[in-house]
């Protein structure tokens, strides 16, 4: 993770993969923040793959940078996270549009809250072999599923 600093803005630039040990470093960066900068740039531009843990860091940090005041926009996504964003968020069809959803803030509710759910399907104690296969499960729930879902969790419209 490579961040740099010019006037006012962060630029943190993400390569690789995102995965359950990116929060620490998204955690650094935003710790190291000052009372000058007032945005932060995410660009996973160079992000190969992302998992729901990945994804769940980089939403954190999103919400957080939000709440420290910043603005924070998120660039360059590759084709596997949108993939993995329209999978969460129920998404039918190749999902490569779910970038530009990711900046409204309640799509980034919707993927949080999914994901969650998922977790707590799929009796995710936070780790373990196979936990995510479970949560995968979960979300492939069919559409009876989904309604029963959202009506257990206070959800249905």
């Amino acid at each position: 993770m490579d961040v740099q600093r010019r006037g006012g803005s962060v630029l943190v630039c993400v390569s690789g993969r995102l995965m359950e040990g990116a929060g620490s470093a998204l955690q650094q960066t935003l710790d190291g923040i000052t009372a000058d900068e007032w945005e932060i740039v995410i660009d996973v531009t160079g992000v190969v793959s992302m998992d729901m843990d990945g994804l769940l860091h980089l939403l954190d940090a999103h919400r957080q940078a939000e709440c420290l005041g910043l603005r924070c926009v998120v660039v360059g996504w590759q084709p596997q996270p949108q993939r993995l964003m329209a999978e969460v968020a129920g998404i039918r069809g190749r999902g490569l549009a779910t970038g530009e959803r990711y900046a409204v803030p309640g799509f980034r509710r919707l993927l949080w809250g999914r994901v969650q759910r998922a977790r707590e399907l799929a009796g995710s104690d936070g780790g373990g072999p196979g936990h995510w296969s479970g949560v995968r499960s979960a979300l492939s729930l069919t559409r009876s599923g989904r309604r029963a879902l959202q009506h257990v969790s206070g959800l249905s419209r």
